[in-house]
């Protein structure tokens, strides 16, 4: 399939999990802004020093440094048939500026309710000696290390409605927009990781 793809959904959606599905079907790499951004100031290039100065202000990088960045990461012999965008665009102006660089040919929406996303998150406890991460409910830690768990500090349902908020707010009018476009396929979050990945399989299959 020619052309990028664009997945996008709430924190806490499953969208790393899907991402792997979508890599391994389609071939295209995942590509991650902040990743980008990260190696480019790392490696002190041109785009990587600029980016810097805005950093270390604590401002945010402009869409036109972001862009530079992708422009040049689809220039890659991997990224030839295009990549999957996770997390990119956040806004129209963004998903503009991307439009005249790539084609965009599909762009996956999953959805999962507020409510149950709160539950996901606020129920994870993570093991500090080993890093792995448990669920109270969904998938809950052997007993006797239950007492050295812990809770994220980011992970309190005050924290996790903020970042739900914001995130609906950045993604309902680009949600539309690309509707506008026909290339939006909405995908229900709520259900198994076989299930939503089958939903993901037959949303690129159709494209």
């Amino acid at each position: 399939m020619e052309g990028s793809i664009v997945l996008f959904g709430p924190p806490g959606a499953g969208k790393g999990t899907q991402a792997s599905v979508i890599v391994e079907m389609t071939g295209k790499p995942q590509v991650s802004t902040g990743d980008m951004l990260r190696s480019a100031v790392s490696m002190e290039t041109d785009l990587g020093k600029e980016a810097k100065t805005f950093m270390e202000a604590g401002k945010l990088v402009p869409d036109s440094i972001i862009i530079g960045l992708i422009e040049k990461r689809l220039t890659e012999e991997d990224a030839s048939d295009g990549v999957l965008f996770d997390g990119f665009p956040r806004t129209i102006p963004q998903a503009e500026a991307l439009s005249r660089i790539t084609l965009v040919s599909t762009v996956i929406s999953i959805e999962v309710p507020d409510d149950d996303i709160v539950d996901r998150i606020v129920g994870r406890r993570m093991d500090p000696e080993t890093g792995e991460i448990y669920h109270v409910s969904f998938n809950p830690a052997p007993a006797e290390i239950v007492g050295r768990l812990v809770q994220r500090k980011d992970d309190t349902e005050e924290t996790v409605r903020s970042r739900l908020e914001a995130y609906h707010d950045q993604t309902k009018p680009l949600g539309d927009w690309y509707s506008s476009l026909g290339i939006l396929v909405t995908i229900d979050g709520s259900g198994s990781i076989e299930e939503v990945g089958k939903a993901v399989s037959e949303a690129i299959n159709q494209k």
